[in-house]
């Protein structure tokens, strides 16, 4: 076996000077994927393992490109080893031309397909969507030049990006990553679903829109509602939904937040005028900037209204839709939009009536026409 006669000569020391990549194409539990990872660690090589059975969108590639479907399945960049037998049985120096490709050589385009990382996904998305945003969002965020949007080449590049998105790795990512990436995606998928499929206008057809329009990320599909409503609600019934969007067989519920944040409420846009304005967000610091937009919202008075002589506060629809995420009750809604709002008279306005008690809560005509600058 060549392995056990390397002396050390072809030892990485530094993985981070790899320029290349070796990947594995593995399932869990399987003793020749373990002895090859195993052969290959022995060598300092930076490995990429990919589970087969969970990335099910890449079986068929992997199947063309290596002639079967047994695992492990091993390339050095694009060069293809074969299985664990055919790794341990290299030539010596077939060993040292492999090690030194990796080593020397970036992983090419035709290199075999990995799952991509969301946060690069998210971030190169995020980058493109900030062009669209700059040179076809108005400046309070409330708008988008739709026409010129469908025109611009950066549309075209982020269609060809939302492909990837299939490949991402969603389970190793943090609360804030995400709040962010799914946020992002949730805004951009409503822009991209009226550019494919017009803008909803009905009740019916609204329904159907956040219940058909989807990406797929991470081999399985995400509509908005599952988004909104599985991700990060915490896969809780959404307006007009019998039951929860995610089943506790669903892979996707390993995705979904772990309790519901209320602050997602004031950075989805749906696409109508009573939306929140749009805007991307970073995992970076995320929960500050979600709290600037509630804060943001609620000093707008189409979101929020205090009436003192007759004792009512008057709030957006969404209070009332997603009422259970903020508390359930009057009481706490109130006492949730206290703890958000800004310093201003209408903080001290709802300090006075809350001091008091016996308030009065309603909700605010909501603007379901599209937020189109036409």
């Amino acid at each position: 076996m060549i392995f056990q006669h390397l002396k050390g000569a072809l030892m990485v020391e530094n993985k981070s000077n790899m320029k290349g990549r070796v990947t594995v194409y593995s399932v869990p539990g399987c003793p020749h994927c373990t002895q090859a990872k195993a052969a290959l660690k022995k060598l300092g090589l930076p490995v990429c393992e990919v589970d087969i059975n969970k990335h099910r969108e890449l079986q068929t590639k992997v199947k063309r490109l290596a002639g079967c479907s047994s695992v492990p399945q091993i390339f050095f960049n694009n060069v293809y080893v074969g299985n664990n037998e055919d790794l341990q049985n290299l030539d010596p120096q077939q060993l040292e031309h492999l090690v030194l490709l990796v080593r020397e050589e970036p992983v090419p385009p035709d290199a075999p397909p990995v799952p991509e990382r969301a946060s690069d996904v998210s971030e190169a998305m995020r980058n493109l969507i900030l062009k669209l945003y700059s040179d076809h969002l108005s400046e309070d965020g409330k708008t988008v030049d739709y026409k010129a949007v469908r025109r611009s080449p950066y549309y075209e590049q982020y269609c060809e990006l939302a492909v990837q998105l299939q490949r991402v790795e969603l389970l190793s990512l943090s609360r804030e990553e995400k709040l962010a990436f799914f946020i992002n995606i949730y805004n951009a998928l409503v822009i991209h679903g009226n550019l494919r499929l017009g803008f909803p206008k009905t009740l019916w057809q609204r329904y159907r829109f956040f219940n058909y329009v989807s990406y797929l990320i991470g081999g399985e599909v995400f509509t908005l509602q599952d988004i909104e409503n599985g991700v990060l609600r915490g896969n809780r019934r959404g307006t007009a939904q019998f039951l929860k969007p995610f089943s506790k067989n669903d892979p996707r519920l390993r995705v979904a937040l772990h309790d519901v944040e209320p602050l997602i409420h004031f950075a989805l846009n749906c696409g109508a005028k009573g939306c929140p304005p749009i805007r991307t967000y970073t995992p970076q610091d995320i929960n500050n900037q979600l709290r600037a937009a509630a804060e943001a919202f609620l000093e707008n008075d189409d979101s929020f209204m205090i009436d003192s002589m007759r004792r009512e506060v008057k709030l957006s629809p969404i209070f009332k839709w997603y009422k259970a995420d903020f508390g359930g009750t009057d009481e706490k809604l109130l006492n949730w939009v206290f703890d958000h709002i800004g310093p201003s008279q209408k903080k001290l306005s709802l300090k006075a009536l809350l001091s008091a008690g016996n308030v009065k809560v309603s909700y605010l005509p909501y603007d379901w026409s599209i937020n189109s600058t036409d």
